[in-house]
């Protein structure tokens, strides 16, 4: 459990321990959801509110869905944001929940959260703009996670484009299918994930009793659009995706009838061949033929000069 206290003017600091909540400025309590415990009697006891038992089961359920709901004490928002092994492409996604009370913003969280390290971080360390109100504080924190989500779209992108080059290359045909599936999976998965953000946002924003001036307005207002271009993002990718399919078994289905062209056009060219061949072959007594001196080369070259005509007819009509 982690103790930071944003006064009204001046810097934050960390407490070791939590007294009363102050009259001025709030009291962030970050709380590490697999290492804490009792943390649900101290808010009441801090705050006189007591949190509702079935918020507490979800703020403890690291795989809820983004969510929002809202009480006469206190206000809840579940946040999914990406887990902190997350790379590469490949992703894991956990709950984040917070809770709004007066002058106190609890944060109930993973151990190894990156985006809640980096807004403590950057908060102790005095960079950049300082919130002096809980849901502006949630609302860096959010938007931390929101970036993560945005900086996934570079190492998607180039997963997809080392797929395009394996799928359209003709001498390596693509045989991990497998791996395009996950990764179809995963769009569609962050694309829900996204969706579920938006949701809980907005439903926050529509239903809060906290007065929001015009310029939070704004940056709520970035903060779903910034969720929105990873929703666009994941959608596109997976329409990218069908596009690619389809256009590798478009080009597999040309270079098969390539195949079968050249295969039909050398069936065409010998069958004549064969049939003469095989009247030769019959085992006859009277074959005139047979008594001819020059019958044998006189036969090979009317064969050859049949697939010599053959080949030009097939090359004029343009089937080789």
């Amino acid at each position: 459990m982690d103790i930071i206290y944003i006064p009204e003017s001046g810097d934050p600091e960390r407490r070791a321990s939590l007294g009363p909540l102050p009259s001025a400025g709030f009291v962030w309590l970050d709380i590490e959801r697999e290492n804490s415990a009792d943390w649900v009697e101290l808010i009441a006891g801090l705050s006189g509110v007591t949190l509702h038992e079935g918020h507490v089961k979800d703020s403890l359920n690291a795989r809820h869905p983004s969510f929002y709901d809202g009480t006469s004490g206190y206000e809840m928002i579940i946040f999914r944001s990406l887990a902190p092994d997350s790379d590469e492409g490949q992703f894991a996604s956990h709950a984040t929940a917070f809770f709004l009370l007066d002058n106190l913003l609890v944060t109930v969280r993973p151990a190894e959260s990156r985006s809640i390290a980096a807004v403590k971080a950057r908060l102790l360390n005095k960079q950049g703009r300082i919130s002096r109100r809980t849901f502006g504080l949630m609302h860096q924190i959010m938007s931390a996670m929101a970036d993560r989500f945005l900086a996934m779209r570079e190492p998607l992108s180039e997963q997809l484009q080392r797929w395009r080059r394996d799928l359209l290359d003709p001498h390596h045909p693509h045989s991990d299918w497998m791996a395009l599936l996950d990764y179809q999976s995963q769009l569609r998965s962050l694309s829900l994930l996204c969706e579920g953000q938006e949701d809980a946002i907005i439903q926050w924003r529509e239903e809060t009793g906290v007065e929001m001036d015009e310029h939070m307005a704004v940056r709520f207002n970035d903060l779903i659009e910034h969720i929105g271009r990873v929703t666009r993002f994941a959608g596109e990718q997976q329409k990218e995706i069908e596009a690619l399919v389809q256009l590798h078994f478009s080009a597999v289905a040309h270079r098969t009838n390539d195949i079968v062209r050249v295969l039909t056009v050398v069936s065409a060219i010998f069958l004549p061949l064969t049939l003469v061949a095989g009247i030769f072959g019959m085992n006859f007594q009277y074959m005139p033929e047979l008594g001819y001196r020059y019958g044998y080369f006189v036969v090979l070259a009317g064969m050859l000069t049949l697939a010599v005509v053959l080949l030009i007819v097939f090359r004029i009509k343009r089937w080789i």
